[in-house]
């Protein structure tokens, strides 16, 4: 996770401050909670810490409901949002795998050559560099 999603996803605002931001009471925020649409932390006396991309998710919440969609439609939307991010998650992963053997297999080839047309040493140590 990067720097910038681990800051969004810190809980950081009670529910004070997120009922102002978002224009939401606190029994809508807890409804919402209640039925698993956003998940916030808990501190140690049990009080709820929303990070921002609670709030966020607040917000779309909202904006959903100000459309006409219903809570069952909204549960269909973040399945499909959250599914969508998995499996972009996998396909970044699988072609950062994949570049990585591509790389490995290319500075192979070339050391291979390399020793084939009995280049000087210096351009072996060179290519030692990229093995650590």
């Amino acid at each position: 996770m990067t720097g910038s999603k681990i800051r969004r996803s810190m809980p950081l605002f009670p529910i004070g401050p997120v009922m102002q931001l978002t224009e939401l009471t606190a029994r809508q925020i807890r409804y919402y909670e209640e039925h698993q649409l956003i998940s916030p932390a808990r501190t140690d006396g049990n009080r709820r810490m929303f990070s921002l991309n609670d709030i966020d998710k607040l917000l779309e919440i909202k904006d959903l409901i100000d459309q006409g969609v219903n809570m069952a439609g909204i549960k269909q939307l973040f399945a499909i949002n959250h599914r969508n991010t998995v499996l972009s998650f996998k396909d970044e992963k699988a072609e950062r795998e994949l570049s990585n053997d591509e790389i490995r297999r290319h500075l192979r080839k070339e050391i291979v050559q390399a020793g084939r047309f009995n280049l000087p040493a210096s351009h072996q140590v060179n290519m030692n560099r990229f093995f650590h």
